[in-house]
């Protein structure tokens, strides 16, 4: 999993409460086996009409917005149905950073498997930045994993917290199967010692 350590990036709002997985990642596009190739299904039903042009009324579809790595979203982002796609598809989409009040706890731990930063911001910095990215394009931040900021375009900085063991496995680029592989050599050890 690639390491997250700073990340700057274009900022997009995506101003919709309760936004589920099912409109992250529509149901007709979970028959692929892998974990890559879902960018251009990232919230179907509202990027496009049904004739598969872009809908303009998707304020995402602006190309002030296009490039963008920071994800702004209201309360209980990703709630809905447990499918890790949902992050799979933001990933490939290009997003590494989520900023929200709250998220829906199985899509929160699935973003950090997928080297994804769920961060949790107050509501009322949440509306500011809406407020200031619709205000100026090509608005991006800086975040820093490490010292736990976000840098504005101003200079100033917002603090956020950030569970250690998560914060940790992010800046390590360890999801779960790296954090077992820390431990091969006792694990090679063991079999060995208890081999038939």
């Amino acid at each position: 999993m690639k390491p997250f350590t700073t990340l700057t990036g274009i900022v997009a709002p995506l101003e919709a409460q309760n936004v589920d997985t099912d409109q992250i990642i529509p149901k007709q596009f979970l028959k692929r086996i892998e974990r890559t190739g879902y960018e251009n299904f990232l919230f179907f039903d509202w990027r496009f009409k049904n004739d598969g042009t872009p809908n303009p009324d998707f304020e995402m579809n602006a190309p002030r917005y296009r490039g963008a790595s920071i994800l702004l979203a209201k309360d209980n982002f990703g709630c809905g149905s447990s499918r890790e796609h949902a992050p799979w598809a933001l990933n490939d989409f290009g997003i590494r950073c989520i900023l929200a009040p709250s998220y829906a706890d199985i899509f929160y731990n699935n973003c950090f498997n997928n080297g994804m930063a769920p961060l949790i911001l107050p509501g009322s910095v949440i509306q500011q930045l809406f407020d200031e990215v619709r205000a100026a394009a090509g608005y991006k931040l800086t975040v820093d994993l490490a010292s736990q900021t976000i840098t504005k375009p101003d200079g100033s900085t917002i603090s956020f917290d950030l569970d250690p063991f998560k914060k940790h496995c992010l800046l390590n680029g360890l999801d779960q199967i790296g954090l077992t592989l820390v431990h091969e050599d006792k694990i090679a050890a063991y079999e060995k010692a208890h081999a038939v």
